[in-house]
């Protein structure tokens, strides 16, 4: 019944330690150019060297903002409601009016 009382910590432990190889992993495996506020290589020396508290400065401050944290950022910005910006050539209304008016030029 001794180990009974340390089952807790035993947990936590493992529980912090899963958070910071998560967060090892994550630093690791993101894109340089996705890294946030410091280069990538520091973003794994202080995730190695602060252990839980390096992974959650990485997850708070370094870790890339999702698709939908950029959108809610750029709308909270005055001028943030821009107009879809055209993908390819067939998402463009003016290209495809010029496309066709160039057609019926050939078949002329």
């Amino acid at each position: 019944m001794a180990y009974a009382a340390d089952m807790p910590s035993v947990l936590l432990g493992l529980a912090l330690l899963a958070f910071w190889l998560y967060c090892l992993f994550d630093v690791i495996t993101t894109p340089e150019g996705d890294v946030r506020n410091l280069p990538k290589l520091l973003w794994v020396l202080i995730v190695v060297l602060l252990a839980d508290i390096g992974g959650l400065l990485w997850l708070l401050l370094g870790r890339p903002l999702s698709d939908e944290a950029v959108r809610r950022r750029r709308a909270g910005r005055p001028g943030g409601h821009r107009p879809p910006v055209a993908r390819g050539p067939d998402d463009d209304p003016d290209f495809l009016r010029d496309l066709d008016r160039r057609l019926r030029r050939e078949d002329d």
